[in-house]
């Protein structure tokens, strides 16, 4: 498995592969899924946390069911550009699923992405209690339309 940066994914990446975005955190892993075209993410249900191995299963079933060519995993950097304990989680995480898996992981940075999300559940009028069972995919949502979104202005620079 290799980490690779988002420029380095768009020149490896074949036409039609999906990408897969996630929002790691402690209680949840927050997913979403890219269309073959890579230009929408949509938030996919969140996988309970349990411990690594049994997370890692969940994640690696889905992805070769939904034949996931990357992940595009939020970074979460402090305001200040300096990397906390979430970061450095979320680095070893990568690493250990390096061991798991071929699949290449891209980090992207996730500041705000949970508050875009929640603004963005609060203007369709979700309720409290499926706010906090869908924030996580729909930060993962983010992260991954941010990358899509950086991967199509890479592509259209290159033609």
């Amino acid at each position: 498995m290799a980490t690779l940066t988002i420029e380095e994914l768009a020149q490896t990446l074949q036409p039609a592969q999906a990408i897969a975005g996630l929002d790691l955190g402690t209680k949840t892993i927050g997913l979403a899924m890219s269309d073959l075209s890579r230009r929408f993410a949509t938030p996919r249900p969140v996988i309970k946390r349990v411990k690594f191995t049994q997370d890692a299963q969940v994640l690696l079933a889905f992805a070769e069911k939904e034949k996931v060519a990357a992940f595009v995993i939020g970074l979460p950097i402090n305001m200040d550009g300096s990397a906390g304990p979430r970061a450095q989680a979320t680095r070893a995480f990568v690493r250990t699923m390096g061991e798991k898996t071929a699949l290449p992981f891209i980090y992207w940075d996730e500041r705000l992405s949970t508050v875009a999300a929640e603004r963005a559940l609060l203007e369709m009028d979700v309720s409290r209690a499926k706010r906090a069972e869908r924030i996580d995919s729909a930060a993962a949502s983010f992260i991954l339309q941010g990358a899509l979104d950086r991967l199509s202005a890479l592509t259209r620079a290159a033609d």
